[in-house]
């Protein structure tokens, strides 16, 4: 590693090399070394040019680089990220979701966008709540639970039980009686295609 001295508090930077990239780093870690070479004197092209060489990908733009700089230099000293205003980071809450789910359940046709102004919310937090915590899913414009409940399951069973049972009475004549109830004019009879 050579490093040339310009005087004893002063670092030449053009001149220092690291021996391997860098693998891994934190933005904390990034903020770190731009707050030691602004200190330095060096300006903030030259520290972007060296982290470019030694993080990679994971370097921080230019941009970033530049407004850093500028905080370290009206005397900011913490490397950690400030929070920032606007969005709240906790919209997804207990209270959000059987808020949600009372107004999916009292209005199924009801849509996110009118979930979400309802309720005050994005329609980003609205459609994670009804998708991912709910499990809701649109089936035939309506929403409806993607698991059935014990009853539901046993009245399902049940339908086909009575299903399966006329269909061993009655044959073939049954499906077609079924497809003529679900599709009126809907005939069973081998007809030639035109030609």
């Amino acid at each position: 590693m050579a490093v040339r001295c310009r005087n004893a508090t002063r670092w030449h930077s053009s001149s220092v090399k690291m021996v391997a990239p860098l693998a891994t780093c934190t933005k904390e870690e990034q903020h770190s070394v731009i707050h030691f070479l602004s200190s330095e004197g060096v300006k903030p092209i030259k520290i972007h040019g060296q982290m470019k060489v030694q993080y990679g990908d994971a370097c921080l733009s230019l941009p970033q680089v530049c407004n850093w700089t500028r905080k370290f230099m009206i005397s900011i000293s913490s490397v950690m990220d400030s929070p920032r205003p606007g969005q709240a980071h906790q919209v997804v809450t207990p209270e959000a979701i059987a808020a949600v789910e009372s107004i999916v359940k009292e209005n199924r046709l009801v849509t996110v966008n009118e979930r979400a102004a309802h309720l005050d919310m994005s329609y980003g937090s609205a459609h994670h709540i009804v998708h991912d915590v709910l499990q809701f899913h649109k089936v035939c414009a309506r929403w409806v639970p993607c698991q059935l409940t014990a009853e539901l399951k046993e009245r399902c069973v049940d339908a086909c039980q009575e299903l399966l049972k006329l269909f061993e009475a009655e044959g073939d004549g049954f499906l077609g009686k079924l497809l003529q109830e679900m599709k009126p004019g809907f005939t069973t009879t081998n007809q030639e295609p035109r030609k």
